[in-house]
């Protein structure tokens, strides 16, 4: 073969890879997001994101499907993966109003509880004044981040996000996980173990319960760590009817190993146990998993059957996501590869990018962010 010829060939390589390389830039460099959407926001119509994409676009790429629980059994960690998860069945039970709070604005509030295998959690529940709408409340189950369960309480912390959503006229269920105040059970964190999930979606049954609540018209909101309970319950429970995630861990386990975890409170060791407080199982389920299959990694069977974005096929309701550039606790990373796999897979959803607000979306980001996911919920439930 003739120099000439091996220069051709190679030509050609070069070229037709590079011609297979379609996904937009944004997503083809997570660690360097796309620009913010910085118009000021008005009190009845937020601004149009920069940083938004629907099941309106044509998806560029491709995701290995994965094998479902008939397919693969494991011996071990069968709990965490969505095949499982799906084929239970959560019932929830009915609410039971443990005490009354003082009213706010324009909404009741009360301790109130359920059960959730056998556990009985809490949480605080508001409720609007007056009658209901034709047809009940729209309600929302909010999923907090993570606080040390030591310290936890019921109506501290996460006052103003509820706040907001319950005098936008929502039925907020505010949950406390397991483990957390009044809540029986163990904390087991919820990266590796399914517990604050199970809880989330028998929230969103005992709601479905109610009889001034919309059965049909129930959302889920989660933050930090509440982001992937929050993503996995959609994935598990599909009458969730939207979700709304604010700087979520929405992990793929691949990921957390490439981006990790900035905040010494949330970064796990080098070997990936988990860190003190947020993922200490009693069971030490983490550590089993590890030293079963290893590392995590995408290509192989059990990590993708517990992975959040190998499983978006699952995912039928809208999905409405934040991050800031500036996080320093969870990297806005997560939040592209889920918008690119989002995007591949042509599911509906809207994607936020905000210069600064760090983990919470505070200052400027706080209250576009607010509106926006009053109006995603508006438009959705």
């Amino acid at each position: 073969m003739s120099d000439r010829t091996r220069v051709l060939i190679a030509l050609c390589l070069i070229l037709g890879l590079a011609a297979g390389c379609s996904l937009p830039v944004e997503f083809l460099a997570p660690a360097q997001p796309a620009p913010s959407a910085t118009a000021a926001p008005t009190a009845t119509e937020p601004p149009i994101p920069t940083a938004t994409r629907t099941a309106t676009v044509t998806p560029t790429s491709t995701i290995t499907p994965t094998p479902t629980a008939t397919e693969i059994v494991f011996s071990f960690g069968r709990e965490l993966t969505i095949d499982y998860l799906r084929a239970q069945e959560f019932t929830g039970s009915k609410i039971v109003f443990e005490q009354k709070l003082a009213d706010r604005s324009n909404y009741h509030r009360y301790l109130a509880s359920y059960l959730s295998e056998g556990n009985r959690i809490y949480g605080l529940l508001t409720i609007p004044f007056g009658d209901p709408p034709e047809g009940g409340f729209k309600a929302i189950v909010f999923n907090h981040g993570y606080i040390p369960p030591g310290v936890y309480r019921t109506t501290e912390r996460y006052v103003a996000y509820v706040d907001y959503l319950a005098r936008s006229g929502f039925v907020v269920f505010k949950i406390d996980y397991r483990g957390h105040g009044d809540s029986e059970g163990e904390a087991a964190g919820s990266y590796f173990h399914p517990g604050y999930t199970i809880d989330a979606i028998n929230a969103f049954k005992s709601l479905q319960k109610m009889e001034n609540v919309d059965p049909d018209g129930i959302g889920m909101w989660g933050h930090s760590m509440a982001g992937n309970v929050t993503l996995r319950a959609m994935l598990v429970e599909p009458e969730i009817k939207a979700g709304v995630i604010w700087a979520g861990a929405v992990y793929s386990y691949a990921d957390l190993v490439e981006y990790g975890i900035t905040d010494s409170t949330y970064r796990p060791p080098p070997t990936l146990t988990p860190a003190s407080g947020e993922e200490e199982s009693p069971l030490r389920f983490s550590d089993n998993i590890f030293e079963i299959y290893g590392r995590p990694d995408l290509s192989e069977p059990y990590w993708q059957a517990v992975s959040l974005t190998m499983n978006l096929d699952y995912l039928s309701s809208p999905l409405q996501i934040h991050h800031a550039e500036d996080d320093t606790v969870v990297s806005i990373a997560y939040s592209y590869e889920l918008a690119e796999s989002l995007l591949a897979l042509g599911k509906r959803y809207e994607f936020y990018v905000y210069e600064s607000g760090g983990h919470n979306l505070e200052s400027s980001a706080f209250l576009p962010a607010l509106q926006r996911t009053v109006a995603f919920f508006e438009d959705n439930l």
